[in-house]
C-alpha cells in the first residue's frame, strides 16, 4: 500500500544465523522503528556472493535462517517487508548505472573494503581481489536506494559505506536531475559489542554468541572470553577492555547501565562469577527469541510465503524507481 512514511532499508547477508553483534549493530534498531519507517530488509544474497561465488549452496542454504532471526527478534511482515536481493533485477541495472559515477581510486580508499579484504585475506591471495568484491559499495548503494531510503540502520563499520552511497546519490542528482534522497545511517544506542575475543565480531571468525546458541553452547563460550589481568568489574574500556566488552553484553541482555552491573557486582572478585551470571543473563535474554524462532523452523513455507510477499513489494517499488532513473537519464525508449 502506498504510504508516506521515510524509509528504511538494511539487511543481512546470508553466510549464517545472526549473532549479538548483530543485534545490538541493527536489529534492536531495525524493531524499534519498524513503526515509524516504511522498513525494507533485504536478504543481501548478491552482496554474500562477493566472497562466496565458488560456494552458491553455501549462501542458498542460509537465507530462510537470517529471515527467521529477524522475525525471531520481533520484525512483523506486516510492518516490514522482507525481500531476496537478487530477486529484484532492477538493483543489479541500478548498479551498473551508478558505477559510471565512481572511480577505481575512491573504491580502493573506502575503509570498510579496505578492511574486509585485509580479514579475508585468504581469499585474495596475492592481490587477486575481485571486481565483484572491491565494487560492492556500488552494489550496496543500489540496495539503499532501488527504494530510494532515508535511513540505514548500520553499525560504526559501516558508515563508509553509507558516505560512499550519498556521494553516489548526490552524484546522479546533480547529472541527471533529482530522485534519491541522500540516506542518513542510523547509529545502534546500545554502541559496538566486539567479540569473545575482543576483535569485531564475526561469523567467519569464531568469536561470536549467536541468537540461536543453547544455554551450553553460551555457557561454554563466555567460559573461553578474553579477560583482563585482575578480578574487579569496573567498566574502563581503556585500562581493562575485556571486561568492559563483557560487560556491554551484560547490558545489553539485562538493559541495566554500567554503575549498576558495578554495584550489583562490586563485591564479588572473581571473573568466573561474573562470566557464570553473564552466561545465565544472556541465555534469558535469548529464551523467548529462540521459542519464537522454532515457530517459524517448524512452518518453513510460511517463511517462504512472507519472502514471496515482500520479495513482490520490493519488486513494485524497484519498478517505479528504474522508472523516475530511466526518464531522467534520457534511456526509456519507446514510452
Amino acid at each position: 500500500m502506498p504510504t508516506t512514511k521515510k524509509r528504511i532499508l538494511t539487511g543481512d547477508r546470508p553466510t549464517g544465523k545472526l549473532h549479538l553483534g548483530h543485534y545490538a549493530g541493527s536489529l534492536a534498531n531495525r524493531v524499534s522503528l519498524q513503526d515509524v519507517y516504511d522498513t525494507f530488509i533485504m536478504v543481501a544474497d548478491v552482496q554474500a556472493l562477493t566472497d562466496n561465488f565458488n560456494h552458491p549452496e553455501f549462501v542458498r542454504q542460509h537465507v530462510r535462517e537470517v529471515v527467521m532471526d529477524n522475525l525471531a527478534v520481533g520484525i512483523d511482515p506486516s510492518r516490514a517487508t522482507l525481500f531476496i536481493q537478487s530477486l529484484v533485477p532492477e538493483i543489479a541495472e541500478l548498479t551498473v548505472f551508478f558505477s559510471n559515477l565512481v572511480t577505481l581510486q575512491r573504491l580502493q580508499r573506502n575503509p570498510t573494503v579496505k578492511t574486509e579484504i585485509q580479514e579475508k585475506g585468504r581469499l585474495f591471495k596475492g592481490g587477486k581481489v575481485t571486481y565483484g568484491f572491491l565494487g560492492y559499495p556500488i552494489s550496496q548503494a543500489a540496495d539503499i536506494l532501488f527504494c530510494r531510503a532515508h535511513l540505514v540502520p548500520v553499525g560504526e563499520d559501516q558508515l563508509p559505506m553509507i558516505e560512499q552511497t550519498r556521494e553516489i546519490a548526490e552524484k546522479f542528482n546533480a547529472i541527471y536531475g533529482d530522485v534519491f534522497p541522500l540516506p542518513e545511517a542510523k547509529m545502534s544506542s546500545l554502541g559496538r559489542l566486539a567479540g569473545l575475543d575482543g576483535r569485531k565480531m564475526s561469523k567467519s571468525m569464531n568469536n561470536a554468541i549467536y541468537l540461536s546458541d543453547d544455554p551450553a553452547a553460551v555457557q561454554d563460550k563466555i567460559k573461553t572470553a578474553r579477560t583482563d589481568s585482575g578480578s574487579e568489574i569496573k567498566f574502563d574500556p581503556e585500562q581493562k577492555p575485556e571486561i568492559a566488552n563483557l560487560m556491554t553484553y551484560y547490558k545489553l541482555v539485562t538493559g541495566m547501565d554500567m554503575k549498576a552491573i558495578e554495584q550489583d557486582f562490586a563485591n564479588i572478585k572473581s571473573y568466573a562469577t561474573f562470566k557464570e551470571q553473564l552466561a545465565k543473563a544472556i541465555s534469558a535474554f535469548l529464551a523467548p527469541i529462540q521459542e519464537k524462532r522454532k515457530e517459524y523452523e517448524k512452518d518453513p513455507a510460511r517463511v517462504d510465503d512472507i519472502l514471496r510477499a515482500g520479495t513482490a513489494r520490493a519488486l513494485q517499488e524497484a519498478k517505479t524507481t528504474m522508472a523516475l532513473v530511466r526518464e531522467k537519464m534520457k534511456i526509456d525508449y519507446f514510452i
